[in-house]
């Protein structure tokens, strides 16, 4: 199957061709990687460019001596979310509160200077959430830009008590300076300008404090109707485990259980799957021959009847439980 590549993604190759540092070699195989087409014809591109995202990440850190963690993060768990925000809006408490994460936390700005991963429990799954250095003045270190496009969705978390209108806008500021979007929300670029959309919850920390209950309206007011926004306490634990589902919402994922015949079905350990996902999608997550030689499957949840029989095509629910019946 060709490629059909568009014209913007040569566009893109020249760029790699003719950077110099390997920050710029990187920034321009991700806009390749981005524009690229989704189809069997460009797998074998997309695992190319990959690797050399890979290989300039390694050099880049070699150069600098950074961490390997402060430049990439490996996904872990059913999907990775990336913090960010401005100076004292209390992002490392958050993750010191929610996972299993020690980041530094202090009342002065600035105390994180790499990235933080922590796993956060949500019934039974774990969602990786990184905590990241505070947005500034300064232009954000590349590897940030790359962390975050890499991510599934990001968490934007603004201080109730410092006018948060004002910090959100900031934020989506920057975001539009590495050429990222979230959700919904409007924006001036043109389409083939945008490299990443990113799914997004608007985070409002501090409610504990006086005076925020205004400044919550107001950011719900402006920004409800485009992306899901909470109230917190990340110091005091308002609102965290209403927080867990909010996230879990935000992700548009589903957890689908599998069984063998006349056994049990594997609670604990669900596949994670995109909301929209079918049978064959779920197939594949179990194992990779398994989507290419599945028969049938018997279903219970979304089936109109418990153990009915269902198709390939079948589009699964949150809870479903499956039982895959292969060819010999």
């Amino acid at each position: 199957m060709p490629a059909n590549l568009p014209p913007q993604y040569f566009e893109a190759e020249k760029r790699f061709r003719s950077a110099r540092g390997a920050e710029e070699k990187i920034m321009a195989l991700e806009e390749m990687l981005a524009i690229m087409p989704k189809h069997k014809g460009t797998d074998h591109l997309k695992a190319d460019l990959r690797r050399k995202i890979a290989k300039l990440t390694d050099e880049s850190e070699r150069r600098v001596g950074a961490k390997r963690a402060s430049m990439l993060v490996e996904k872990e768990g059913a999907a990775q979310v990336v913090i960010i925000g401005l100076p004292n809006a209390g992002k490392s408490q958050l993750v010191a509160s929610i996972t299993n994460a020690l980041p530094e936390v202090a009342e002065y700005p600035f105390t994180t200077h790499t990235v933080t991963p922590g796993m956060m429990e949500f019934e039974n799954i774990k969602i990786q959430l990184i905590d990241t250095p505070p947005l500034s003045e300064q232009p954000a270190e590349w590897w940030l830009r790359h962390i975050i496009i890499r991510a599934d969705a990001l968490l934007l978390v603004v201080d109730l008590s410092n006018d948060p209108l004002a910090q959100l806008e900031n934020i989506t500021t920057q975001l539009g300076s590495m050429r990222i979007v979230i959700g919904n929300l409007k924006t001036n670029e043109e389409p083939d300008i945008i490299l990443s959309r990113k799914k997004a919850l608007i985070i409002g920390n501090k409610v504990d404090l006086e005076a925020t209950a205004g400044s919550y309206i107001a950011l719900r007011n402006k920004y409800g109707r485009q992306l899901p926004v909470a109230a917190i306490s990340a110091k005091q634990g308002n609102g965290l485990e209403e927080l867990r589902y909010e996230i879990y919402k935000m992700l548009d994922i589903i957890r689908v259980y599998t069984k063998a015949p006349g056994q049990k079905p594997e609670l604990n350990d669900p596949i994670v799957l995109d909301k929209g996902s079918t049978l064959a999608d779920a197939a594949a997550e179990v194992h990779k021959d398994f989507r290419a030689k599945l028969r049938y499957a018997r279903i219970w949840g979304s089936g109109k009847h418990d153990g009915v029989m269902a198709k390939r095509d079948h589009i699964l629910q949150d809870g479903d439980i499956i039982e895959l019946h292969q060819s010999k």
